[in-house]
């Protein structure tokens, strides 16, 4: 008789379970700074300052970098573990001064028209799940693919 568990376990280092993660985590920061650097980091600045943040342009040049470097560096696996670290505080920052008034789910529709539904803003549902995928490459160790690994002259590890 088969052994229909083995089937379904594919036994790959996390060096590489994680690569997906580190792809996906480091192209969301990058496009959503190409959005606002695209945009103007000064109407970013706007949305800052009417939520209150303090020095809200400012903020919003230092936001908008960090996402689109932060993001491109961690899409190439470069300094993951200490770019983790402004990352989430990027994130939680967020969640205090914008989505968390407006709860957790990312997805809130607040109506329904004949042409599809409406949508209000978003909960902080996305940035626990960045922050999460964060905290997870921070403390794996550098994944396949990347910069970190080939600087670290490191070989592939099981966790």
């Amino acid at each position: 008789m088969p052994d229909f568990k083995s089937l379904w376990r594919i036994n790959l280092p996390c060096s590489w379970t994680l690569l997906p993660l580190r792809l996906l985590i480091g192209t969301g920061f990058l496009l959503h700074g190409l959005a606002k650097w695209n945009r103007g980091p000064a109407k970013f600045g706007l949305l800052l300052q009417y939520t209150g943040v303090p020095f809200p342009f400012q903020t919003a040049w230092l936001v908008t970098c960090l996402e689109v470097f932060g993001g491109a560096a961690v899409l190439v696996g470069l300094f993951v573990t200490i770019l983790s670290i402004p990352l989430i505080i990027s994130m939680l920052v967020a969640i205090f001064t914008v989505q968390g008034r407006f709860g957790f789910s990312s997805v809130n529709t607040i109506g329904l028209t004949p042409s599809g539904p409406v949508f209000g803003p978003p909960g902080y549902e996305i940035n626990l799940l960045y922050i999460a995928g964060l905290v997870a490459l921070a403390f794996s160790g550098p994944t396949a693919l990347s910069v970190d690994r080939v600087l670290a002259r490191e070989k592939a590890v099981d966790c």
